[in-house]
C-alpha cells in the first residue's frame, strides 16, 4: 500500500460519524478512499447524511500523526522479528469468510510469522479456522479442556481463533501452540485483540503474544495506539466468529462475551459447539443455555470434527503440514489424541473421597457429611489428591474433581 493510499484509508476510519456501514456505501459508490475525498458535498450526500458529508470534507484531527506512526510501524519490522501488514477491505488476502458477515472491518492490522503474511501467503485459509472461547475465570477443568481441545483440533490442521483474554482464551492459544513448528503451513492460532497491535493486553500475556507472533498471527481492526477500551472487546467478537467455521464455547456465565461470539456465529450460519458441565457451576450455565438453544453438545474433539465433516488427522489433506507430512516426519512429533488429554497425574486409586466428591464442586462441610471423615483427615486427603492432580481447589473453599478425559 502506497503512503497516499494508506492516508486515505486511515482518514476514512478516523472521520467522525463514519462507521463501517457508511464507509462501505461510500466505497461502493466511489471506489477507493482517495476518490471519496475528491467528491463534492452534494455527491457525498447521495450516500450519507449532511453532517457526515461535511465531516468527510475536513481532515480529521490526528491523521498526520497516525499516518507517520503506521507507516513507520509497517516498514520498521526488526530483522528476524514478526512481519507486519495492513489489509484493506477488498485486498486479495482479506479473509473471504469475514466478507460474508454483516460488518467486516475496513482495515485489518496483522502481526506475525512472515510465512503467513508475505506475497502469495494465505493469512486466513478458508474453512480451516475454529474459534474457542470461554470464561475469563474458568474452573481448573475448564482451562484444561480448552487447552486440550485446542491441541487436538490443531493437530487436524485447524487454526484456533481466540481473543488473547485471560482464562479460556489463553488456554486455547497455549494448546494450539503446544506442537507448533516453523514448517507449519497454516497459522497455529489467531489472536483477535481489542487494542492496537503496538500494545498487548492483558500485559501478563506479553510472552504468549510473542509466541503467537512466531507461529500464528495477532489481528486487530483498531489503529495503532488504541488502548484497551471496554467497548472494543465485545465488538472484536464478531471478527472471531466471522473468521471461523464454528465456535466452541468451553465455559461461560449466562451473560458473557463468549455468548455474544456464539450468537454472532449462529447468526452468520456457522456452527456453535458447547461443552457441558456441572449444573451447580456458574461457568457452565452459559454452555447449557446454548445447548438448549440448539448448540452441538461436545465431549471430545471428534464431535467437533464430525459436525464440520472433517476426518481424523491422517485423513485430512490440504489443511497444513501435519496432515501432509510423511510418517517419518510425523513420528518426531506424535499427534495428540482426538480425546481431550488430561494433565500428567500420579496414579491414584479411585478413593472413597473421590467417589463422594463426584464431578461437581463441593465444600468441606458437604464432603465431611458424605464421608464421615474427621476434619484433619479430610484436609490431608484433599491435599494429597490436589498434589496428585486429581482435584482442583476453587474460590470459596470448594473442591472439584478433574476429569481424566
Amino acid at each position: 500500500m502506497e503512503r497516499d493510499d494508506l492516508c486515505a484509508w486511515l482518514r476514512l476510519t478516523l472521520t467522525p460519524g463514519i462507521g463501517n456501514a457508511a464507509a462501505r456505501r461510500l466505497l461502493q459508490a466511489f471506489g477507493l478512499p482517495q476518490a471519496i475525498f475528491q467528491q463534492s458535498f452534494h455527491a457525498l450526500q447521495q450516500c450519507v447524511t449532511a453532517v457526515q458529508a461535511q465531516a468527510l470534507l475536513q481532515e480529521p484531527a490526528g491523521l498526520a500523526a497516525l499516518l507517520d506512526t503506521t507507516w513507520q510501524w509497517l516498514h520498521a519490522a526488526p530483522s528476524g522479528g514478526p512481519a507486519r501488514t495492513l489489509l484493506a477491505l477488498g485486498d486479495v488476502q482479506y479473509p473471504s469468510l469475514l466478507l460474508e458477515t454483516e460488518d467486516p472491518p475496513l482495515l485489518l492490522y496483522l502481526l506475525g510469522a512472515a510465512r503467513f503474511i508475505g506475497p502469495g501467503a494465505e493469512p486466513f485459509p478458508r474453512g480451516t479456522c475454529l474459534a474457542i472461547v470461554g470464561s475469563r475465570h474458568p474452573t481448573a477443568q475448564g482451562q484444561d479442556n480448552a487447552r486440550q481441545f485446542a491441541r487436538a483440533l490443531r493437530a487436524t490442521g485447524l487454526t484456533i481463533v481466540s481473543g488473547l483474554a485471560l482464562g479460556v482464551d489463553a488456554a486455547a492459544h497455549e494448546g494450539a501452540l503446544a506442537d507448533a513448528q516453523e514448517s507449519d503451513s497454516t497459522p497455529a492460532t489467531l489472536a483477535i485483540v481489542g487494542t492496537g497491535l503496538d500494545r498487548v493486553y492483558p500485559r501478563r500475556h506479553l510472552d504468549l503474544a510473542h509466541r503467537i507472533a512466531a507461529h500464528g498471527l495477532l489481528v486487530s481492526e483498531y489503529p495503532l495506539g488504541t488502548p484497551p477500551l471496554p467497548g472494543n472487546f465485545p465488538k472484536r467478537n464478531r471478527i472471531i466468529a466471522g473468521l471461523s467455521q464454528g465456535t466452541l464455547v468451553v465455559e461461560a456465565a449466562p451473560a458473557s462475551g463468549s455468548l455474544i461470539t456464539a450468537r454472532l456465529a449462529s447468526e452468520q450460519g456457522r456452527e456453535v459447539f458447547a461443552i457441558p458441565g456441572s449444573i451447580h457451576a456458574p461457568q457452565s450455565r452459559g454452555c447449557h443455555a446454548l445447548i438448549r438453544q440448539g448448540a452441538k453438545l461436545v465431549e471430545t474433539a471428534q464431535d467437533v470434527l464430525e459436525e464440520l465433516h472433517l476426518s481424523s488427522p491422517v485423513g485430512l489433506t490440504g489443511l497444513g503440514s501435519r496432515a501432509a507430512a510423511p510418517a517419518t516426519a510425523r513420528s518426531k512429533r506424535p499427534l495428540p489424541s482426538l480425546l481431550p488429554l488430561p494433565q500428567q497425574r500420579l496414579e491414584v486409586p479411585d478413593t472413597a473421597l473421590l467417589q463422594a466428591l463426584g464431578y461437581e464442586p463441593a465444600g468441606l462441610d458437604a464432603l465431611q457429611a458424605r464421608t464421615g471423615l474427621a476434619t484433619a483427615t479430610l484436609q490431608v486427603e484433599l491435599l494429597e489428591l490436589e498434589l496428585a492432580g486429581e482435584i482442583a481447589r476453587l474460590p470459596g473453599g470448594l473442591f472439584q474433581r478433574l476429569g481424566r478425559g
